[in-house]
């Protein structure tokens, strides 16, 4: 497997909306080299665009860090109900480095999504991985978290961004 460069904002492909997978097979190897980039980065999520490619697909895996391994692989994903509850995490992006936000978001999800071998699933996402289902799913229709805050919050966040960028070059 190979671990693929991220995409870093403001990068076009980040703010375009992604197009379905038509088969499983087709990303197979993408949706492996995904997990091996988000590991290595290392992160919780990795989507499609942050690798530069517009599909519908994203990787998670949000407890690795403190235990075992149990990576998803969500192709052809769709939320289809969110929670009235509404709650709000930090939240940093691969593709934004340095920076993290107070996202607000609902504070569960239900997702449905495609798997490898072609098989339909639905699951509840609570917490964390909530918070990540949302941030990844905003990757594939062309959002950032910059995107999710007030004004005020996005120009001090780019301002951080636009510095963190100046003193690791």
């Amino acid at each position: 497997m190979a671990v693929l460069p991220i995409r870093a904002w403001p990068d076009p492909v980040l703010s375009a909306p992604t197009a379905p997978v038509a088969a499983p097979r087709d990303v197979e190897t993408l949706a492996r080299d995904m997990l091996d980039t988000m590991y290595a980065a290392p992160g919780r999520g990795l989507a499609a665009p942050q690798v530069g490619v517009l599909a519908r697909l994203f990787v998670m895996d949000t407890t690795w860090k403190e235990g075992a391994r149990d990576p998803l692989v969500c192709i052809n994903p769709d939320i289809v109900a969110l929670s009235e509850e509404m709650a709000t995490m930090s939240e940093g992006c691969l593709s934004i480095k340095g920076v993290s936000l107070d996202v607000t978001r609902p504070a569960w999800v239900d997702l449905a999504w495609t798997d490898l071998q072609g098989v339909r699933h639905q699951r509840r996402f609570e917490g964390f991985a909530a918070a990540c289902v949302q941030h990844e799913y905003d990757h594939l229709e062309g959002r950032v978290t910059f995107d999710r805050v007030s004004p005020t919050a996005r120009a001090a966040a780019v301002a951080t961004y636009e510095t963190y960028l100046e003193t690791t070059r």
